[in-house]
């Protein structure tokens, strides 16, 4: 019986890892885990901490976790990527090399037998941003902008993209449940069941492990994160989902 697996916010390549080296090696080894398990695998967004696709050029590391998931899909496992707030600027490389789907917005899509929303969560449909964050929406979207960023030697642009990264994520991992009043993730779900049924909704984003009934035939999951948690989820073929954590965090 095959599975399908979820699972966010590795931020591989951080510069806040403790090992970074180390939580490639245990992404890998989950992936190798479930390679004979697995229909399909959606990485809801942050996969890398970051990433600039040059024109001729491959940004270095990430060779082993690249390798595996060449591995799958050439296995014939669906690899889905969902574009998160720090890998942004996927262009055509990812897909062609490692033959991986990418999504640049949130999906709804049936999976077996049940109705899902994915997405990574800081941009959802119909949600307004606020200024600051439309602008630098539009900014990093920006085609031009991305050709001026290429235009300067990487030995700037990517050490200045790390510190930002570094600086963007903040105290986010010291956050906790804020409460289903206040957990704008929850909120959206609700909303949108309002007009839609959807039987899971799945985020990354928020660095939490939640699983909450929205209502009797409904749920919200949040996937947690490969940096305190080393969570994932687990659609079954009979549309059971739940959280699991591979391999036990090593402060614990």
């Amino acid at each position: 019986m095959k599975k399908i697996y979820f699972l966010s916010d590795m931020h591989l390549g951080a510069r806040t890892l403790k090992n970074p080296r180390e939580t490639e090696m245990r992404v890998v080894r989950w992936l190798d885990s479930v390679k004979n398990k697995a229909s399909a695998i959606y990485l809801l967004g942050d996969v890398l901490d970051f990433w600039y696709e040059f024109k001729t050029v491959v940004p270095r590391g990430f060779s082993r976790f690249f390798g595996k998931i060449a591995e799958l899909t050439d296995n014939g496992v669906e690899v889905h990527w969902f574009i998160g707030n720090h890998d942004i600027w996927i262009f055509d490389y990812l897909p062609q090399e490692l033959g991986v789907i990418v999504h640049k917005g949130a999906l709804v899509c049936n999976l077996a037998g049940k109705r899902l929303f994915l997405a990574h969560g800081d941009v959802l449909p119909g949600v307004s941003l606020p200024f600051s964050m439309k602008l630098m929406q539009t900014v990093f979207h920006s085609r031009f902008c991305q050709w001026l960023f290429a235009g300067v030697h990487p030995r700037w642009t990517v050490a200045f993209a790390h510190r930002w990264s570094s600086h963007s994520r903040g105290n986010s991992l010291e956050e906790d449940y804020k409460g289903e009043q206040d957990e704008f993730l929850v909120q959206y779900a609700k909303k949108y069941l309002q007009q839609e049924h959807i039987d899971y909704f799945i985020f990354g984003h928020r660095h939490i492990m939640l699983d909450l009934m929205l209502r009797k035939d409904s749920r919200i999951i949040i996937l947690g994160d490969w940096i305190q948690y080393f969570s994932f989820a687990v659609l079954d073929e009979d549309g059971q989902l739940y959280l699991d954590i591979f391999e036990e965090p090593d402060n614990k």
